[in-house]
């Protein structure tokens, strides 16, 4: 497996991910979020309970998982070393957290349904997160959409949190860091197949009847996903899909099937090719910290803040046909 030693993470990050990063911080709420987030929430509880609660992954506690897990920091080039735990949970999922104290989860639905190269691609993809930063603005994103939807207008000013754009722009960066991630995935198991395989698996794999499942066709399926876009009805609904704002419902993933073609486009290009040369962008001194404060935007983040405030006029004009 290659070793990117020294790498940083705007050597893979995705675009679409950067972008939707700088035009989060421009909102208006963002600063106001980031100061109640650092004041009030800590990382030490949830690692307390997983240390209560679930098993912590070493040398002699699920000892082969531990050593791709090891693997995988060493070719990401990520210090310190985040602590890896077992949870017992019939979902098939996994997730990493914290800044200071980071940490890594995988569920043991998981653990059966792939086999160890994919065991592999997912554990890349979690240490991707954590490589680029992400980790604090998903908790972030977590608290603010949890004490926005409890406490209303009560308590921080957060009660029009929704109706300013902020919860949508944090689920619309969520979604793009998930590219970024794919990549780290990539990049670290070396093979496109194997993690379009666990890809197919995460959408839809069942271990009894996994010689029945065809990669090829899911491509396919991928493709024929794509080609709805030529139809703005059906870009309506992607839209709804991702963003249910009737019922307060929004995904923090992009559909597998469009992570699928995202991935194949960077297996393919040059940037890619240069990486795995070794010409890359090596890290900074302050590589892997993610700064909360607010960042002037951009020409190009202020036409995507645009978009983003012009959906929500659109969203409060379709509410008031109701």
């Amino acid at each position: 497996m290659p070793t990117y030693t020294g790498i940083s993470s705007e050597a893979f990050r995705h675009p679409l991910d950067r972008q939707a990063e700088q035009a989060l911080r421009s909102l208006p709420g963002f600063d106001l979020i980031a100061r109640q987030f650092v004041k009030f929430v800590y990382e030490r509880p949830q690692l307390v309970y997983l240390m209560g609660n679930s098993i912590q992954v070493g040398p002699r506690q699920y000892s082969s998982i531990y050593q791709i897990f090891r693997e995988c920091v060493r070719d990401l080039d990520i210090s310190p070393e985040p602590t890896l735990f077992v949870s017992q949970a019939p979902l098939v999922n996994a997730y990493a957290l914290g800044q200071e104290l980071p940490y890594m989860v995988l569920n043991t639905a998981l653990l059966d349904l792939l086999n160890e190269a994919e065991i592999r691609t997912v554990i890349a993809h979690e240490l991707g997160h954590l490589k680029c930063g992400h980790t604090i603005l998903i908790q972030m994103a977590m608290w603010a959409i949890s004490t926005a939807s409890y406490i209303g207008e009560r308590t921080f000013g957060l009660g029009n949190i929704v109706s300013s754009g902020l919860i949508y722009a944090f689920y619309e960066w969520q979604r793009k860091a998930e590219l970024s991630a794919d990549r780290a995935s990539l990049l670290v198991s070396d093979d496109l197949d194997s993690v379009m395989h666990c890809m197919m698996k995460l959408a839809g794999g069942s271990t009894r009847y996994a010689n029945e499942c065809s990669l090829e066709e899911f491509i396919r399926q991928s493709e024929s996903y794509q080609n709805l876009d030529q139809d703005n009805l059906s870009q309506v609904y992607k839209f709804i899909l991702y963003n249910n704002l009737s019922q307060g419902v929004f995904l923090t993933h992009p559909f597998t099937v469009e992570r699928l073609t995202y991935l194949q486009e960077w297996s393919n290009s040059e940037e890619y090719r240069q990486i795995r040369q070794g010409n890359y962008q090596r890290s900074g001194a302050a590589t892997g910290a993610v700064d909360v404060t607010a960042q002037t935007p951009s020409d190009e983040v202020g036409n995507l803040r645009q978009q983003i405030e012009e959906l929500q006029r659109e969203i409060e004009r379709l509410k008031k046909l109701e």
